[in-house]
């Protein structure tokens, strides 16, 4: 009997809801970004993320994926970026974990996600947007180019223009984070989140060294 060839998921003949379940669970874990942005009235709003990276480091740019309503229509915090341009991206932790989800609770527009749930702020610096006391880093941000693939789905892209750190986090003399002492969050999918404490290390290697190893590998199997 001849094998049966796996032709894979065709994603175009998926409804898109299944090629969202599909592609979250296979890209995972994904860092998470707790946006604040300000309103029309001044109001601060924040929204997780978790179609979100960083891209590049000169300039340094980081990627955000903004879906609308159901309807089509911008959600808060894309509304706001369209008109201000500025926004903070917080990186999220255990500690913060509780309070990222409930600022993804379908709150009336208008009403201020960071007033709900009774999380602290602290004024930037670049940007007028306010940041959250309680994030491990704040990246100040402004917007450097929107690209609007359908009518669902925008990529912004964001430079970022100073980044606030918890102290303790980063030896500014090398710029190493103590991971231990950060303890970020994933995004898995569906309900499901993961911590980052069990870490191994590979050292990447030049050629020579990658050569020689297996000079060596063969020469222990001969």
């Amino acid at each position: 009997m001849r094998p049966t060839v796996d032709k894979g998921i065709p994603l175009r003949e998926l409804d898109p809801r299944d090629r969202y379940k599909l592609l979250c669970g296979v890209v995972v874990p994904r860092p998470i970004a707790l946006v604040t942005t300000l309103d029309e009235n001044g109001a601060v709003n924040a929204a997780p993320f978790s179609f979100f990276n960083v891209f590049s480091e000169n300039p340094a740019l980081i990627v955000l994926g903004l879906q609308h309503k159901p309807d089509r229509s911008p959600k808060d915090t894309t509304r706001n970026i369209h008109r201000d341009g500025e926004f903070v991206v917080h990186m999220v932790d255990e500690a913060l974990s509780v309070a990222m989800n409930d600022c993804a609770v379908d709150f009336p527009s208008g009403d201020s996600e960071v007033a709900a749930t009774g999380l602290a702020t602290l004024p930037s610096i670049d940007v007028k947007v306010p940041r959250l006391a309680a994030a491990p880093f704040a990246l100040e941000c402004r917007r450097h180019v929107v690209l609007n693939f359908s009518p669902d789905r925008e990529l912004l892209v964001g430079e970022v223009l100073r980044v606030h750190a918890r102290e303790g986090l980063v030896d500014t003399a090398n710029m190493y984070i103590d991971l231990d002492a950060y303890r970020p969050i994933g995004r898995m999918f569906g309900n499901l989140y993961t911590t980052q404490r069990d870490t191994f290390a590979l050292t990447r290697e030049s050629h020579a060294q990658w050569l020689a190893r297996q000079v060596a590998k063969e020469l222990k199997d001969a």
